[in-house]
C-alpha cells in the first residue's frame, strides 16, 4: 500500500499530540499540542484519501526528482507572502498602536512571527527548493534518499507551522531571537539532517566529476545551520509534558551565543545559501558563463572563514570583554572584500549581455539583487565600525540595514530564480506575464527604496536625539518625545512594505496563470524587435 509509511508516522504523532494535549503540564504547551494534533488529523485524511492499493510506477532513475521543488517554489509565494503580510501589520502597529490585539497579536508575538515567516518560511523553502533544483541539475543525477526529500519539504512546513503558532500563543525561549521551544528544535533537527542526507548524498552519486561552486554555498549554508541551530538552542526541558525549557547559556555567554548565532544565520542562510542561488540562476537567465570561476572560489573560502567570527560586533559597548568587540568589528571590516568580490563576480556575468537589462525583466530583478547585496555588505561592516555603531545601535538605522538587504538581496534573487524555475518545471514555453515581471521589479524595488530611506532618516534623527545634552548635561529629549517623532518615519516605512506586498501578489498571479497553462499576448518589453525570420535566397 503505498503511503503506508507516512500514513503510520503520521498516525504515531497524532497519537503523541493527543497524550501531550491530555496530560499537558502547562496551559500553552496543552494549547500546542491541540494545533499539531488538527494539522497532523487533517493531514492523515489527505493522505488517506490518495492512497492506492495499485503496485507504484516504476521511477527512472535518470529522471530528476522535481515533485519537492514544485511544491517548494508555491511555498515561497505562500509564505512569502504571509510574511510580507504579518511585516506590513507589525509596521503599522508601531504607527498606531490600538492595532495591538491582546494577547496573540500583539507586537511582542506579531514582530517576531514576521521575522521568522520571511527568513525561514520564505527564504527556507526558497533555498529547499533551489537547492533541489541546482544540486540535480549540476550533478546530473536524480535526488538521493528516494522520498527522503518529500520528507524534509512536509517536516519543514510543519516546522514553520508549528514555530508560528508558538510565537502567538507565546511559547518561545524568550531570548533575542524568541526561538521556538525544545520540541520544535528538535523537529527541525530532524528535519534539516535529513536535508542534508539528500543534499549531500545528491552529490556523492554525481554523474559529473566537477563540484559546481553553487553547490559549495548551499552545503555550507546546510552544514553551518545545522551547527549554529544546535548550539544556540542547547536547553533542558522541565518536563516532557510542558513547554518551558532553561537554556544551556546565561549572562554576557548567552547574549554572544545568541549573535554568534544571529550573525552567522545572516551570513549563512540569508548570504551564502542565496550566493548559491546567484551563482545558478544569474548564469543561465543571461545565458553566460560565470565571469571568473576562480574568483568564485576565493569568494567562497574567505566569505565562510570571516563571517563565523563577526558576532560580537552587535554587542559593542556591553559587558562583552573589549577584545572580543574588536575581534568582531575586525572581522567584519575584512568581510568587505570578499563580499564586493562575489558581488563584481555576479555582475560582470552580464559581461557581453546589459542588453539584457533593457529587454529582461527577470534580469533586471537579479542585477537590482546583486547591487543591494553590495550595499548591505559594505554599509554593515560600516556600522560594526564603533564610533558609527555608538550612533546606530538600538535604532531604526539598523532596520533599514536588515530590510534592505533581506528585501533588496534575499527577496529579489528568489524571486528570480522562481521566475526561472516555474515555466521549466510546468513544461511551460515561458511565463503567463514578463509586463507583470516588469511591474513586480518597479512596486519591490519602490517599496524597498522608501522602507530603507525613511529608516536610515528615522534611525540617525533617533541616535541624534537619545545623545543630545544641554549645557547643563541633561538630556534634551526624552524617550517619549524620541518615539512622537517617529509617527510619519513609521507611516512610510508601512507605505514601502505595502508596496512590497502588492508585488508578491502580482507575481503569485503569475506564477497561478503560468502553472495553469495560459500565455498573456505582450508586445517586446524595451523596444526589442524581434529577428526577422530568414527567406531562401533568389
Amino acid at each position: 500500500m503505498r503511503h503506508g509509511t507516512a500514513i503510520a508516522g503520521i498516525g504515531l504523532m497524532t497519537f503523541l499530540a493527543l497524550v501531550g494535549a491530555a496530560f499537558a503540564r502547562d496551559a500553552q504547551f496543552g494549547a500546542h499540542m491541540w494545533v499539531l494534533f488538527f494539522v497532523m488529523l487533517a493531514s492523515g485524511i489527505v493522505l488517506m484519501r490518495k492512497t492506492s492499493f495499485a503496485p507504484a510506477r516504476p521511477v527512472d532513475p535518470s529522471a530528476y526528482m522535481d515533485g519537492p521543488v514544485q511544491y517548494g517554489a508555491i511555498a515561497t509565494l505562500v509564505w512569502g507572502i504571509v510574511g510580507f503580510l504579518v511585516g506590513v501589520v507589525a509596521a503599522l502597529q508601531l504607527a498606531f498602536p490600538d492595532l495591538n490585539i491582546e494577547p496573540w497579536f500583539n507586537f511582542g508575538r506579531v514582530r517576531p512571527l514576521h521575522t521568522s515567516a520571511v527568513i525561514f518560511a520564505f527564504g527556507g523553502n526558497a533555498l529547499i527548493a533551489t537547492s533541489f533544483y541546482v544540486v540535480q541539475r549540476t550533478s546530473r543525477a536524480r535526488l538521493f534518499g528516494g522520498d527522503l526529500a518529500w520528507f524534509v519539504f512536509w517536516g519543514y512546513q510543519l516546522f514553520i507551522v508549528m514555530a508560528a503558532t508558538g510565537y502567538l500563543l507565546g511559547i518561545t525561549q524568550s531570548r533575542e531571537y524568541a526561538e521556538p521551544e525544545w520540541y520544535v528544535d528538535l523537529w527541525l533537527t530532524l528535519v534539516w539532517v535529513a536535508y542534508l542526507v539528500v543534499f549531500l548524498g545528491t552529490i556523492l552519486k554525481r554523474k559529473e566529476p566537477h563540484i559546481y561552486v553553487a553547490n559549495w554555498f548551499y552545503l555550507s549554508f546546510i552544514v553551518t545551520i545545522a551547527m549554529l541551530h544546535v548550539v544556540n538552542n542547547l536547553a533542558i526541558p522541565v518536563s516532557l509534558l510542558g513547554s518551558k525549557s532553561y537554556s544551556a547559556f546565561a549572562g554576557v555567554q548567552d547574549a554572544l551565543t545568541q549573535w554568534w548565532y544571529g550573525h552567522n544565520a545572516v551570513g549563512f542562510f540569508l548570504t551564502a545559501g542565496f550566493l548559491g542561488m546567484m551563482y545558478y540562476f544569474v548564469p543561465k537567465q543571461v545565458n553566460r558563463p560565470v565571469y571568473s570561476y576562480r574568483l568564485s572560489i576565493i569568494h567562497f573560502w574567505a566569505l565562510i572563514f570571516l563571517y563565523i567570527w563577526a558576532g560580537p560586533h552587535h554587542l559593542h559597548y556591553t559587558a562583552l570583554p573589549d577584545w572580543a568587540q574588536t575581534l568582531g568589528m575586525v572581522f567584519s571590516v575584512m568581510l568587505w572584500m570578499p563580499s564586493w568580490g562575489g558581488m563584481i563576480n555576479g555582475l560582470m556575468t552580464l559581461s557581453g549581455a546589459w542588453d539584457k537589462l533593457r529587454t529582461d525583466p527577470i534580469v533586471r530583478m537579479m542585477v537590482m539583487a546583486i547591487a543591494f547585496y553590495g550595499m548591505s555588505t559594505f554599509e554593515g561592516p560600516m556600522m560594526s565600525i564603533k564610533a558609527v555603531n555608538s550612533l546606530s545601535h538600538y535604532t531604526d538605522w539598523t532596520i533599514g540595514h536588515v530590510h534592505s538587504g533581506a528585501l533588496g538581496w534575499v527577496g529579489m534573487i528568489s524571486f528570480g530564480a522562481v521566475y526561472y524555475m516555474v515555466p521549466k518545471l510546468w513544461n511551460r514555453e515561458r511565463l503567463y506575464s514578463l509586463r507583470l515581471v516588469t511591474w513586480h521589479f518597479w512596486l519591490a524595488t519602490l517599496g524597498i527604496v522608501v522602507y530603507a530611506a525613511v529608516m536610515w532618516v528615522s534611525g540617525i534623527q533617533q541616535g541624534l536625539m537619545w545623545r543630545e545634552y544641554d549645557e547643563q548635561g541633561f538630556l534634551v529629549y526624552s524617550f517619549a518625545e524620541s518615539v512622537a517623532a517617529m509617527f510619519p518615519y513609521y507611516v512610510l516605512r508601512a507605505l514601502g512594505g505595502v508596496l512590497y506586498l502588492a508585488g508578491a501578489l502580482v507575481m503569485a498571479w503569475n506564477i497561478v496563470m503560468t502553472i495553469l497553462g495560459h500565455e498573456r499576448q505582450e508586445e517586446p518589453i524595451g523596444g526589442a524587435v524581434p529577428a526577422p525570420s530568414l527567406q531562401p535566397a533568389q
